[in-house]
């Protein structure tokens, strides 16, 4: 598999890029692996012809964004996004009309659409410089993540209005499981995406985004670590760290694989099935694209 997908990319000057959140084997076979920033910024950069991103529906759809003339494919049409689900246009619409007079920061895990009536986007790693590049005489709306809205409230000392969404995966990971892995790993490091809930949080060594825990992997000496985000990201940090011990944290549910349902939609088989038929294209009203680029772009140019 891995060989023809070598073979249909240079067939058709095909750039792959992949979310940590995929599975081990597109992760592997990826040109590219980074966390929403990175993938951001590397989609807007490429000079490929086509962009294979394996990931979820918007970050495709942030890919046609900056590049709208290049086509851009993911593996699997359903794979969508809870948090972006959260936020439906219209709803999300008739709420901003409450907040005239407001700026709206909105979390890169949103629709195409949502991103048209936003001011500035932002991602986990650089929400903060994004908010505090917000004059403090501005009101601010925060959408569509209102865990990690509360968590950089706290960070910023601002007070912001914040659309009710989160994120299926963060949301449920388990206080009690946490803190008996806390008693039974004592020397651990407890790593947590800030997309959790402030229960969590509280416990955590580390709060950053994904790629922020990658790097603090690289940066400690210690030989277990408890993993508080989607397990996915565990395959790199074993991959590069190989000395190490990384224990992912269970849900509510007692799962110990908090996977991800929409990001592991995609497979080796539909990226195959994608580039043989050059389907599953992503399109986007030019309209609304060209007002979602305008906070993407003003993104960019802070980090």
């Amino acid at each position: 598999m891995v060989s023809r997908i070598q073979e249909l990319k240079e067939k058709n000057n095909v750039v792959i890029l992949a979310h940590y959140y995929q599975e081990p084997e597109i992760q592997d076979m990826a040109d590219f692996v980074g966390d929403s920033l990175e993938l951001s910024r590397k989609a807007a950069g490429t000079d490929a012809d086509v962009i294979l991103f394996c990931g979820v529906h918007f970050m495709a759809e942030t890919a046609k964004i900056v590049n709208p003339s290049k086509k851009v494919l993911l593996p699997d049409m359903d794979a969508g996004c809870s948090l972006a689900d959260s936020a439906p246009p219209d709803k999300f619409k008739a709420w901003l009309e409450k907040y005239p007079d407001h700026v709206v920061i909105s979390y890169i895990n949103c629709s195409a659409d949502v991103k048209a009536m936003s001011d500035i986007i932002c991602t986990s790693a650089n929400a903060k410089k994004v908010i505090e590049s917000v004059p403090k005489n501005k009101k601010i709306i925060f959408a569509p993540d209102r865990l990690l809205g509360q968590y950089m409230i706290k960070e910023t000392g601002r007070d912001m209005v914040l659309w009710n969404g989160t994120c299926q995966v963060h949301e449920i990971f388990s206080e009690k499981a946490l803190i008996r892995l806390k008693v039974k790993h004592q020397q651990a490091l407890v790593l947590a995406h800030p997309e959790c809930d402030e229960n969590i949080l509280v416990h955590a060594d580390f709060i950053g985004s994904t790629s922020a825990l990658i790097k603090k992997v690289g940066q400690t000496s210690n030989k277990e670590y408890i993993i508080v985000t989607e397990p996915g990201v565990i395959h790199h940090m074993q991959k590069h760290n190989p000395g190490k011990e990384f224990i992912p944290l269970p849900s509510n549910t007692g799962c110990a694989c908090n996977e991800c349902p929409h990001m592991r939609l995609n497979t080796m088989e539909k990226i195959i099935s994608s580039l043989e038929n050059m389907d599953n294209e992503i399109t986007l009203d030019e309209q609304v694209r060209i007002k979602a680029l305008k906070p993407l772009n003003r993104m960019l140019k802070i980090v």
